[in-house]
């Protein structure tokens, strides 16, 4: 299921570097990492989708370039949101 407009207001408000941040690298991240979560849900249950399994390896593969792209300009940010939102380094 997708993400509800406060949902992703409630995730913009916590990684957003200013008050009218909404496309910086940490927040795109945490948006990804909660539309990822959510479709593990999904095929927890819907094992044989495969149409969107195809779209979370998409997702999964936007969220790791965005990770190595953070790494490599600022790493103390890139510690601090691969710990917060529990990723695997």
């Amino acid at each position: 299921m997708a993400l509800t407009a406060n949902q992703r207001l409630d995730i913009m408000k916590k990684f957003q570097r200013s008050s009218n941040d909404t496309g910086s690298s940490e927040v795109q991240i945490a948006l990804y990492t909660a539309r990822i979560n959510d479709l593990t849900e999904h095929f927890k249950i819907h094992t044989k989708d495969n149409h969107s399994r195809r779209g979370l390896l998409n997702l999964v593969s936007q969220r790791r370039r965005l990770l190595n792209y953070l790494k490599k300009t600022d790493n103390a940010k890139y510690v601090s949101i691969v710990k917060d939102l529990n990723l695997r380094k």
